[in-house]
């Protein structure tokens, strides 16, 4: 599926409503609950991101949960299980108006990838940042927690699964054990990692990805990094190269954060920086094999035009 060709992949979602007036940092459900409050926002940063040269749209329920909206919003089972579908039906109305609207022709194809955040995510606590909650929930659970939101993604249409921010590799092996029972899916494996070695929770990051290589089988089509610095990426791509097939085999999917992260109680402290630019960064992520490119948390339209036309001007 994402063999081949080189994608831009769209930035961080939620941050881009923030800077549009919406309310997100510090709500228990981030921008998930606009598929309830405010539908139409998503759907315009959906098409900012198309206009940018984005070709692959992650949807909005990365915090997405049955409890989540049940707890948060007080709506039955039911309704939350449409606000989940709701995120699929969004980006595809947006790439729908974006495609006569931009005299797209088809040849850039456009992607939906259904977004599938850790556990830790919906916990509201940071602990997707660390894996704090693997100690204390067994892989079996995981994939009771996982399956309401992938059947739904699934049966809504998304032309694959972006399993992402995720901090353990026990939790990447449990959802790719779990997409056993939707054949056909297919999915790619990103970990939010603490430096150049490792992912959040300590894995070392060439294993883990090899053990998802392993587990996963022809339903695998890409992993790599997200939400983690910019300068910790070629590191951690070195690192895969040593323990994978080829990125022609296995693509690789990158999308950092802006540097800066996330800390539970405070909002968004820079941690981390680079020195180099971000097309330098983008250049030398190519080299090593990246072919999904995009941006996370606090990088937004601005950010993936850059990104975009670094990939244009050097492929």
């Amino acid at each position: 599926m994402l063999k081949g060709r080189v994608w831009v992949l769209d930035g961080g979602l939620a941050s881009t409503l923030q800077q549009e007036g919406e309310q997100v940092d510090g709500d228990p459900l981030w921008s998930a609950r606009l598929l309830y409050t405010n539908p139409d926002a998503i759907k315009k940063a959906h098409l900012s991101f198309l206009s940018c040269g984005a070709n692959i749209l992650t949807t909005a329920s990365y915090q997405a949960s049955i409890p989540g909206f049940t707890t948060h919003l007080g709506i039955t089972q039911t309704q939350a299980l449409s606000l989940i579908a709701r995120s699929v039906s969004l980006a595809r109305t947006a790439i729908k108006e974006f495609t006569p609207m931009s005299g797209h022709s088809g040849v850039r194809p456009l992607l939906v990838a259904g977004s599938v955040g850790p556990y830790g995510a919906c916990q509201a606590d940071g602990s997707e940042y660390t894996g704090a909650y693997i100690s204390r929930i067994s892989p079996s659970e995981l994939k009771e927690w996982h399956r309401p939101r992938i059947e739904v993604l699934v049966g809504a249409g998304v032309d694959l699964l972006a399993v992402e921010t995720i901090p353990a590799v026990e939790e990447a092996l449990a959802i790719l054990e779990l997409l056993q029972e939707f054949p056909g899916t297919k999915a790619w494996v990103t970990f939010s990692c603490k430096d150049g070695q490792h992912t959040s929770y300590g894995d070392e990051f060439g294993a883990a990805v090899q053990a998802c290589h392993k587990q996963g089988g022809e339903q695998l089509v890409g992993v790599g990094v997200n939400c983690s610095p910019p300068h910790y990426l070629a590191p951690l791509l070195t690192r895969a190269n040593a323990t994978l097939p080829s990125p022609d085999i296995l693509p690789r999917v990158v999308y950092p954060n802006s540097g800066e992260e996330w800390v539970a109680g405070k909002g968004w402290e820079l941690k981390s920086a680079g020195t180099r630019s971000c097309i330098e960064e983008v250049r030398e992520w190519r080299k090593l094999g990246a072919s999904v490119i995009g941006g996370c948390c606090r990088l937004g339209p601005p950010d993936i035009r850059i990104i975009a036309d670094t990939l244009a001007n050097s492929c």
